[in-house]
């Protein structure tokens, strides 16, 4: 047993500890879970839907707990109110689509035989949730899951320690049996124990990519499905003909907001050279408008990072990419204390030789170059080990998808940038990771076909 403990990044005071359970408590909570989830899975799917939804609206009701909490945990400011309106909303859509999404394919009937399959739940399904959103990103599988018929255990970051509890405390008071939906903590060793011993029936996880290969590892033949969201490198690329403003301000944005932690932010931009220098003097002009500094107060625009190390990691970066003869465009700000609080950082003059480049930065820092045309913007775009989203910038719906059919990538968003659409699957390729959520395809991939082949009895 180990003592778990969120450092909050404002002032690196302990912000809250749990104890982890061992191993034997652990394989019970699953025992529990997979003991439950025959009686949920029986219940009508519109009662399992009204129960997720009264869970979702009980977390709505705590949000002025939340917000704070939140900013103490993670450094998010106040003034962008917590995640309750994306947490709803892909959690209603969800709702909405349960019935198409689960529904039989009805393959055919006749006389003598009548053939279909079902979508039957996994069983337990194991959500692993990450500190950046960890209520959005938790209700993209916790949700989902349950309609659908499965049993939950949620393992939530040490970051965002109280997510989880507030998160099940919610589901249970609206109905939600406690064995059905289980928040628990666990030590990595545990963690890794449980997958290899083969006790969940599907597991997801959002984090790093060593984080996803520690997943692989450990579910090494037991033949566990997993989905795996990762790292990303996510480009924007403004093109020739783009609204030159509306691209500035959402591309920055998109790299920025959440002090760069977000797993689809931006962090190249690609600018047709005629663009170029008004792109960047114009993100220059935004990004030394922002306030770097306390996020409970409620003018701050950007709070420190979620951990010193994270902070840590990206001012390396930073300092490489200069000595290699990148140009910063930002002065360090007063607020910049050389550790959680950051300085939000532009940087040109950048090569793909650079690890600002190549490597996940999750952090406040971008960096823009120019290019010629849009063959080159996509050799560049692909020239990544990642791909989750991309951004392109065009006037030409035509063109967009013309380009976006090159990228290599699992979304590709035109004139908009760092949004999860809850009716499109939410996917990646390369060391981004595998499988998807939301949509459809989300219950698709938290069930398993089942056919039926049922032969009549004729005389």
């Amino acid at each position: 047993m180990t003592t778990l403990k969120c450092i909050s990044p404002i002032d690196g005071s302990v912000f809250a500890e749990r104890e982890t359970l061992g191993t034997d408590e652990a394989r019970a909570t699953v025992t529990r879970a997979r003991d439950a989830q025959a009686a949920w899975a029986a219940r009508p799917l519109a009662e399992r839907v009204d129960l997720v939804m009264k869970g979702v609206a009980a977390v709505g009701a705590m949000n002025d707990e939340v917000v704070p909490e939140l900013a103490r945990m993670m450094g998010r400011p106040v003034r962008y109110g917590g995640e309750f309106g994306g947490f709803e909303e892909r959690a209603s859509h969800m709702a909405k689509i349960a019935e198409e999404g689960l529904a039989d394919i009805e393959v055919g009937e006749d006389a003598t035989f009548k053939r279909y399959i079902k979508r039957v739940p996994h069983g337990v399904v194991f959500v692993v949730a990450p500190w950046n959103y960890p209520y959005m990103t938790a209700i993209n599988t916790v949700a989902p899951a349950l309609i659908a018929g499965n049993s939950v255990v949620l393992k939530h970051a040490t970051q965002t320690l109280l997510v989880g509890e507030r998160m099940a405390q919610a589901f249970h008071s609206a109905g939600v049996p406690e064995d059905v939906f289980q928040n628990v903590f666990l030590d990595h060793d545990t963690t890794s124990e449980l997958i290899a011993g083969g006790v969940f029936d599907f597991v997801n996880f959002t984090g790093s990519v060593g984080g996803g290969k520690a997943m692989e590892r450990a579910a090494a033949g037991t033949f566990t499905g997993l989905g795996l969201e990762l790292g990303g490198k996510d480009p924007g690329y403004v093109m020739d003909d783009a609204d030159l403003d509306a691209a500035v301000a959402g591309l920055v944005d998109a790299a920025m907001f959440n002090s760069g932690q977000c797993c689809c932010g931006i962090e190249r931009i690609y600018v047709h050279e005629s663009l170029y220098d008004q792109f960047v003097e114009k993100a220059v002009e935004i990004v030394k408008g922002y306030k770097l500094g306390d996020p409970l107060d409620p003018s701050t625009d950007i709070g420190p990072m979620a951990n010193v190390r994270f902070a840590a990691e990206v001012r390396a970066q930073i300092d490489e990419a200069v000595k290699a003869g990148a140009t910063p465009l930002i002065e360090t700000m007063p607020q910049d204390d050389g550790g959680a609080y950051l300085t939000p950082q532009i940087l040109t003059g950048v090569t793909h030789e650079m690890r600002v480049m190549r490597d996940e930065s999750f952090g406040p820092v971008v960096c823009i170059m120019p290019v010629k045309d849009d063959d080159e913007a996509i050799r560049l775009m692909n020239d990544s080990p990642f791909g989750l989203t991309a951004s392109l910038w065009t006037a030409d719906v035509d063109r967009a998808a013309s380009v976006g059919d090159r990228v290599e990538t699992g979304t590709v968003f035109m004139n908009r940038a760092d949004y999860l659409d809850p009716g499109l699957c939410w996917t990646g390729c390369k060391d981004t990771g595998r499988g998807g959520g939301l949509s459809v395809i989300g219950y698709h991939n938290l069930t398993r076909p089942k056919s039926y082949h049922l032969k009549k009895v004729t005389q």
